[in-house]
């Protein structure tokens, strides 16, 4: 199994509504594309300075489907929403195997 994980931070301009539509739209991408096995969003509550706003934690059967899903017109189209609301992002993918 192979697990994406990305958390933002999100520019203060219409913080809270962004961080809302950008998890509605992450959520909406489940039952678009097949490849993508398992999806959580979670907005931060700790606001520590060392928090980021929103995380998104994803699950995928083989790399190839990370890459399928990486590259999907859907998922893209999200990409760019959140592109022009955040400020910065991480990213850490890794195998867990049984």
């Amino acid at each position: 199994m192979i697990v994406h994980i990305v958390m933002f931070k999100f520019k203060q301009e219409k913080k809270q509504d962004n961080i809302l539509l950008v998890k509605e739209a992450l959520e909406g991408l489940v039952k678009k594309i097949p490849e993508l096995k398992c999806l959580e969003v979670g907005i931060d509550f700790n606001q520590s300075e060392r928090a980021f706003d929103l995380s998104l934690y994803s699950t995928f059967n083989t790399k190839d489907d990370l890459k399928v899903y990486a590259a999907h017109p859907v998922h893209l189209e999200v990409v760019a929403l959140i592109k022009s609301v955040t400020s910065e992002s991480k990213v850490v993918d890794y195998e867990v195997r049984s």
